[in-house]
C-alpha cells in the first residue's frame, strides 16, 4: 500500500532528520536519488545534454545537486537560472565546479536540443501557475526533444490538491522525494505528473492523508474459494437496476457482479426478461427486492428511474440491515432526501460522478480529496467520487484515491459495471472502503486489459473482470 502525504507531513517529517544531520546532507540525499533516477532513464551520463529549469529555493537546489552529480559522470549540463539572485548558492557552486554551464537567457540554455530536462522551478511550495519567464522556458522544452521530469511535483501543480491554475510543467516522469504527494495522483496533477518514482529519504513519516492500493493489496482481498466453499460463502449479491425498456443496466451490472465473485447473484427487477437473457447464472425475479430472497448486499440505482416507484424501492433497499452501493438514479433520489442515507447504520456506498456529486449538495472545488472526505462525514457513507482519478473516502476520515484505469472507460455503461463489481465485494463482508476502493483498482485494470486491443464498450470491461482478478491473484502466489 501507498501512503500518501501533504507537503506539511512531508515538511514537519523533515525536521528531525534536518536536526541530526549536517547542513545540507538530507537535500544531497535527494539529489543523489534524483540523478540515479535520471540515469535509469536515460540509460547513460556520458554525452547526455541536460538543461536544469531553476527556480529560488531549495527545489531549485535539488536540480542543482542532480546537475552536478550528472556532469560528474560526463553530462554536458545547463542550468537555466529563472531568478539568479535566488539561485541556491551551494548546488549552484557544486554544479559550476563539476563544469556545469550557467545561463539566464531561455534561448541559450539548448532546450530544443537536451535529452533531459530538469524541473527544479517551484517543488511543493509553489502556488499559482507559472511566472512568464518560467512558463516560456517549459514551452521550449515542450517543443524539444528532452525527457521531461519534474523534481518532486511539477512546477504549477498543488502538491496538497494536484489543482492547477494556469501553467504547469507537464513531466513525462517525477522524481518524488520523501513520500508521494497526493497532488500527484489526483486531479490534473495526476495529468502532469507522468510516472511517478519515490527516493526514500528515511522520514519518519505520521499516518498517511490517502492511502493508495497496489496490485498485491488488492489480491489479498480476493482470495481463491477453497474446498470448503459453495455458493453462498462466496458472496450473495441483490441486484436492482434496469427496467424492461433499458435493460442494460442491469446486464451490465449483473454480468459484472457474476464476473468477479461468481458465487450467487439475484437480481430483482423490470429487467428480468433481458438479465435472464443474457446471464442465465443469475437468479432472476421480476418483482421488488424482498421478492428476491437472501441476499448479503445491494446494488440498486442504475437505469432504475426516479418516479415513486424508484424511490420506494429505494427505500425499502435502504430500510434493510444489508450494505447497499447507491448509484446513478439512485443518487438523484438521494439528493431530494439525503435523510434516506443519513439514518442508515449499515454500510452505504455512494458513486457519483463530478455532476451527481454537485446535485448531492457539495462543492467540488479544485480539492478532490477533501471534497469526498467532507461528503462522506456530512451523509455516513463511503463516497466514491469517479474521476480519471477516483477518491473513495469513508465516514472515518480514511481516503483511497484508485491508481488504475484509461481514459478509455470513459463511455456509456461502465459506471454501471463499476457497480456490480463493488457489490459483489460487499457482499463477501469486506469493510464498504475497502470494498469501494478495490472494486475501482480491478475495475481499472479490467478496463486497461480491455482497452489493450483498442476502443473498448462497457460489455469489454466485463468480459475482462476474470483475466484481471486472476493477473492482480496470480502475482503474489
Amino acid at each position: 500500500m501507498t501512503g500518501l502525504y501533504t507537503a506539511d507531513q512531508v515538511r514537519t517529517a523533515e525536521e528531525p532528520v534536518l536536526a541530526r544531520t549536517p547542513g545540507g546532507a538530507l537535500m544531497q540525499r535527494a539529489a543523489t536519488g534524483l540523478a540515479t533516477a535520471c540515469l535509469r532513464l536515460v540509460g547513460r551520463a556520458v554525452g547526455v545534454r541536460v538543461t536544469l529549469l531553476v527556480g529560488a529555493g531549495d527545489n531549485g537546489g535539488d536540480a542543482l545537486w542532480a546537475g552536478a552529480a550528472l556532469a560528474g559522470r560526463g553530462a554536458a549540463v545547463t542550468a537555466l537560472l529563472l531568478d539568479p539572485g535566488r539561485a541556491h548558492a551551494a548546488g549552484l557552486a557544486a554544479l559550476r565546479r563539476a563544469g556545469g554551464r550557467v545561463v539566464t537567457d531561455a534561448a541559450a540554455a539548448g532546450l530544443g536540443r537536451a535529452d533531459l530536462v530538469l524541473d527544479g522551478i517551484t517543488g511543493i511550495g509553489g502556488r499559482g501557475g507559472l511566472r512568464p519567464a518560467a512558463a516560456d522556458a517549459v514551452a521550449r522544452a515542450v517543443a524539444g526533444p528532452g525527457l521531461l521530469v519534474a523534481v518532486d511535483v511539477p512546477s504549477g501543480v498543488d502538491a496538497d490538491t494536484g489543482a492547477v491554475e494556469g501553467e504547469a510543467f507537464p513531466a513525462q516522469h517525477t522524481v518524488t522525494f520523501g513520500a508521494v504527494k497526493v497532488g500527484l495522483v489526483v486531479g490534473e496533477g495526476r495529468g502532469h505528473a507522468g510516472v511517478v518514482h519515490l527516493v526514500d529519504l528515511g522520514l519518519d513519516l505520521p499516518a498517511p492523508a490517502a492511502r493508495q492500493l497496489t496490485d498485491a493489496d488488492v489480491a489479498a482481498l480476493l482470495p481463491d474459494p477453497g474446498a470448503g466453499d459453495d455458493k453462498y460463502s462466496q458472496g450473495v449479491v441483490g441486484v436492482h437496476a434496469g427496467s424492461a425498456t433499458y435493460p442494460g443496466a442491469a446486464v451490465l451490472c449483473t454480468g459484472a457482479a457474476l464476473r468477479t465473485r461468481p458465487g450467487l447473484v439475484r437480481y430483482a427487477g423490470t429487467a428480468a426478461d433481458g438479465v435472464r437473457a443474457a446471464w442465465p447464472e443469475a437468479i432472476v425475479t421480476d418483482g421488488r427486492p424482498a421478492d428476491a430472497g437472501r441476499v448479503q448486499a445491494w446494488v440498486v440505482g442504475p437505469g432504475g428511474g426516479t418516479d415513486d416507484e424508484a424511490r420506494s424501492v429505494l427505500a425499502e433497499v435502504l430500510a434493510t440491515d444489508l450494505p447497499v452501493l447507491v448509484d446513478a438514479d439512485a443518487l438523484t433520489l438521494v439528493s431530494r432526501e439525503p435523510q434516506l442515507v443519513r439514518d442508515r447504520t449499515a454500510p452505504t456506498v455512494l458513486t457519483p460522478h463530478d455532476r451527481e456529486f454537485t446535485r448531492l449538495g457539495f462543492d467540488l472545488g479544485a480539492d478532490r480529496v477533501g471534497a469526498a472526505r467532507a461528503a462522506a462525514a456530512a451523509l455516513g457513507a463511503t463516497v466514491l467520487l469517479k474521476g480519471d482519478a477516483t477518491v473513495v473516502a469513508d465516514a472515518d476520515g480514511t481516503v483511497f484515491v484508485n491508481g488504475t484505469g484509461t481514459p478509455w472507460l470513459a463511455t456509456a455503461g461502465t459506471g454501471d459495471v463499476l457497480s456490480g463489481v463493488v457489490g459483489a465485494l460487499l457482499a463477501t463482508g469486506l469493510p464498504a472502503v475497502e470494498a469501494a476502493a478495490a472494486g475501482a483498482h480491478l475495475h481499472g485494470r479490467a478496463g486497461q486489459l480491455a482497452a489493450a486491443a483498442g476502443p473498448l464498450i462497457a460489455s469489454d470491461v466485463v468480459a475482462h473482470l476474470p483475466a484481471a482478478v486472476h493477473r492482480l491473484t496470480d502475482r503474489v502466489r
